[in-house]
């Protein structure tokens, strides 16, 4: 086998590996049959990392009659129950309470997750602060494996069709979602094993126990109905891993860079983001040249919800605006998929592929941010084709064609036709252009290349771990920072909205149709034993002892007791687990803390002496350390107490009420207003008004009486 030498180990990728068999696997409805199929034949091991997993995700449709499950946790569970001496390892991102009410809660994991010893479950917090576990991984006894894009969760399946309205297309809670788009790739022989040892690793790294390699060879894993796109071929495995993870590697970043140098005729990419400004650079540096390639790149209309137009959708025109203006040879085309009938939501492209002439493709879990070239854990496959591969060329070739032709509403054969006459990608994808479902030029918002931001780049997109002290800036300027006034209205405007939701679930009558619909009858003994307040308060106090995470346990307080109870009980379990915490931590001093922790509680330790209020603030809105470990660290610092009791009711109450509200309560309060919950925005809004004048009004005098 022979390769291109731009993919060179140590440099733009990890190892290199012969596979046996490649197929590309274009949307969800493909890879989810085809790795429960695989799942289905595994002997010893099945690793899956994951960004986000769902034990209910749907593989396939519902009429499947092959005795196996059709729901992931069930079928991982019949599938390790039917196979003795088979292990599967699930390892999923600790998230960030931001996304804590679009993933599976505490409840479902348990039931979903934990149902066969030999199903091992675990989440992965082992990250920098504002980093994330970004690896889309599945490894069947090393002998067969899966990445790219496609995480087996919920809101993901879908068919190239990409039809609206599709009935199929709904999540565990049946609420239909928009048509999704990815690719997921699939490989057999050695680079399975290579991504069974990046799998086991971060297992390891995750505080799991060392998982031994198969030891037995299961011979071929390839689902029959799945045709190979390519055979005998070596692939290229290149990584993120930011500091503090295992080292500092950017190997993707430095793939994706000399692809783009090496590209002569045509560069094409489908990408969910787009904001990194290296790889614009680059991209606007070829579009310069007299004689380089045309570049096609493929995006979303929008990137998501509001948070990220705010964020990743202003910088991204940002990026756009830099190679509009660098392609003065006009070789430059930005489209996105356009599927008639869709409005006003549009094709969620969650894809991230990149592909250099007909000589190399790479596909894999990075988007092109700055994050996933620095901070983020990335996983990304490439192949060469050197000149004489005209086969493997071939083959490249297709794959394009086949993503060309699913976003045009065209058969492949159209698009290769078009490519042969025009020899010019660019011209191709314009003579296939139509009014029904087509490619549509991307226009980018004059408002977004001006208008304001959300947060900074460093923050929405960063490239190194955020700082508490960063996290701090981004809501009180240092201008507003002596009064704090600013902080306090902020705070008040969000608890406004969010306890009104929480008023709302209350009285529009939500909770007592969802106590109808049948929860565990261990819950219910537990919401009506009048000990409840303090069981859950010596839980919390029980759980900081043990380092449990403090976000799983409010989500099951929440799900138990409802938004409004469950908060009001986390809050004060919580508090008295902070203040538990926090004696230890004055009591056994700052060396005792720093041996229990680890070293980097040091910076910790002095920034929160330094700070006291502020900073407690700041590391309870965007967390830099586990929760107790902030609170051994808060005692240590000697920070006064009265601020780290008040910087952590506040830092935390706005992320603990938006994971005590359901979604369905917004559209309650939002579509079926009434005069009862009415009345109660109204009141809760003077309530929270009060609070902020109180809070800004005590901030105020006691900065006033420090410089006295």
């Amino acid at each position: 086998m022979s390769r291109s030498d731009v993919l060179t180990p140590g440099r733009n990728c990890w190892r290199i590996a012969g596979a046996t068999r490649v197929a590309f696997l274009v949307d969800a409805a493909s890879y989810f049959a085809a790795v429960r199929t695989a799942m289905q034949e595994a002997r010893e091991s099945i690793l899956v990392l994951a960004w986000d997993i769902d034990s209910r995700a749907r593989l396939v449709e519902e009429d499947q009659s092959d005795g196996w499950p059709i729901y992931l946790g069930e079928f991982l569970n019949a599938v390790v129950s039917r196979r003795r001496g088979l292990h599967a390892h699930v390892l999923a991102w600790d998230y960030a309470t931001l996304f804590a009410l679009e993933r599976e809660w505490f409840p479902q994991y348990l039931r979903g997750w934990r149902t066969h010893r030999r199903l091992h479950f675990r989440l992965d917090g082992v990250h920098p602060p504002g980093a994330s576990h970004h690896q889309k991984v599945v490894v069947i006894d090393d002998r067969l494996a899966f990445l790219g894009g496609l995480d087996l969760t919920r809101r993901r399946w879908d068919t190239p069709a990409h039809e609206p309205g599709d009935p199929r297309r709904r999540d565990p809670d049946g609420v239909a979602y928009s048509p999704f788009h990815d690719v997921q790739v699939m490989v057999a022989g050695d680079a399975a094993a290579v991504l069974g040892d990046l799998a086991r690793e971060r297992w390891r790294r995750a505080g799991g126990s060392a998982i031994p390699p198969p030891t037995r060879n299961p011979g071929l894993l390839w689902p029959e109905d799945v045709p190979p796109d390519l055979e005998d071929v070596p692939v290229a495995i290149a990584r993120t891993i930011p500091s503090g993870n295992g080292g500092k590697v950017r190997e993707v970043e430095r793939l994706h860079l000399d692809l783009i140098r090496e590209a002569q005729d045509a560069i094409y990419i489908e990408n969910q983001y787009f904001t990194s400004i290296t790889l614009c650079q680059a991209l606007a540096d070829r579009l310069r040249e007299p004689r380089g390639p045309e570049i096609v790149m493929v995006l979303p209309r929008e990137t998501g919800g509001w948070l990220e137009q705010s964020t990743m959708d202003a910088l991204r025109s940002q990026c756009v605006a830099r190679l509009r203006e660098a392609d003065r040879h006009g070789r430059l085309r930005l489209y996105y998929p356009w599927q008639p009938g869709l409005d006003p939501a549009c094709i969620n492209l969650h894809s991230k592929v990149l592909i250099a002439d007909d000589r190399y493709v790479r596909v894999g879990s990075s988007n092109l941010s700055t994050r996933s070239m620095s901070l983020d854990t990335e996983c990304d496959l490439a192949i060469g084709a050197s000149e004489d591969q005209a086969g493997v060329q071939a083959a490249i070739g297709r794959f394009r064609s086949r993503l060309l032709a699913e976003h045009l509403g065209v058969p492949p054969t159209a698009v290769e036709g078009a490519l042969r006459e025009t020899s010019s990608l660019v011209a191709a994808i314009e003579s296939l252009r139509g009014s029904g479902r087509s490619l549509r030029e991307l226009q980018i918002k004059p408002s977004s290349v001006t208008g304001p931001q959300l947060v900074s780049a460093e923050v929405a997109d960063p490239e190194r771990a955020l700082s508490a002290d960063l996290c701090v800036e981004q809501f009180v300027s240092r201008e507003q920072r002596r009064p704090a006034r600013s902080l306090a209205i902020r705070f008040a405007a969000l608890l406004l909205g969010v306890l009104a939701l929480a008023g709302a679930w209350r009285w529009s009558g939500v909770d007592a149709w969802v106590a109808q619909q049948g929860i565990a009858r261990a819950m219910v003994l537990l919401y009506d034993n009048p000990l409840a307040p303090l069981l859950v308060i010596g839980a919390y106090v029980a759980g900081g002892l043990v380092v449990a995470p403090v976000t799983l346990m409010i989500v099951a307080t929440a799900t138990i007791f409802g938004p409004v109870f469950g908060f009001v009980y986390s809050l004060l379990g919580v508090l008295c687990s902070a203040a538990c915490t926090f004696g230890i931590g004055r009591t056994v001093g700052g060396g005792m803390v720093r041996r229990l922790a680890g070293h980097r509680i040091h910076r910790l330790n002095q920034w929160l002496g330094r700070r006291g209020l502020l900073a407690m603030l700041g590391v309870r809105m965007v967390p830099v350390a586990p929760f107790t470990v902030v609170n051994l660290a808060a005692g240590a610092s000697r920070v006064r107490f009265r601020d780290y009791m008040l910087g952590t009711a506040a830092g935390m109450t706005p992320g603990m009420v938006a994971l005590c509200v359901s979604t369905d309560v917004v559209w309650a309060a939002l579509l079926n207003p009434s005069a009862a919950t009415v009345a109660a925005l109204f009141g809760i809004g003077a309530l929270c008004l009060s609070a902020a004048w109180a809070f800004s009004r005590w901030v105020r005098l006691d900065g006033g009486a420090k410089r006295a």
